[in-house]
């Protein structure tokens, strides 16, 4: 298994990933048209973020998104963690801590001095698995305001 960064030609496998994800999660529904449009503004937008990618035998078999933003109480650099998702069949396999412990490493080295992420409030797997790499639970409550055009 091998960590990259995602190019515009992994687009259609990223799509499937997010297919897998987006339909156990209770606030969004999968939009491969959609997927793509945001896949594409994080691997061609100029300091947006980074997709990284877990390849086995060529095949995009995991991938964990990074976005940047600047925190004015770290007045730093910061990343948000999104779409974090592993294919079914290689679940439980360590797939998913080589790619986020790869994440991590990454930040830092773009000079992130936290990362922040969302899970849904019932994914229980999901708590261990960020609370076993040193994610601890916020007191923050995150709201949402969806803005239809």
């Amino acid at each position: 298994m091998e960590i990259q960064t995602a190019v515009s030609a992994d687009i259609p496998q990223l799509c499937l990933l997010l297919d897998n994800l987006f339909s156990q999660e209770s606030e969004f529904k999968p939009d491969s048209e959609l997927q793509a449009l945001g896949l594409a503004a994080i691997i061609e937008g100029d300091g947006i973020g980074d997709i990284l990618v877990a390849k086995q035998s060529g095949q995009i078999i995991g991938m964990v998104n990074l976005l940047y933003t600047v925190s004015t109480a770290l007045g730093s650099r910061v990343a948000i963690l999104e779409d974090m998702v592993i294919a079914p069949q290689h679940r439980g396999l360590g797939v998913g801590s080589v790619l986020l412990k790869n994440a991590i490493d990454f930040a830092k080295q773009k000079g992130c001095k936290r990362i922040t992420l969302l899970t849904d409030n019932d994914n229980e797997a999901a708590h261990r698995f960020y609370e076993q790499h040193g994610f601890m639970e916020s007191s923050m409550l995150a709201y949402r305001l969806f803005l239809d055009f």
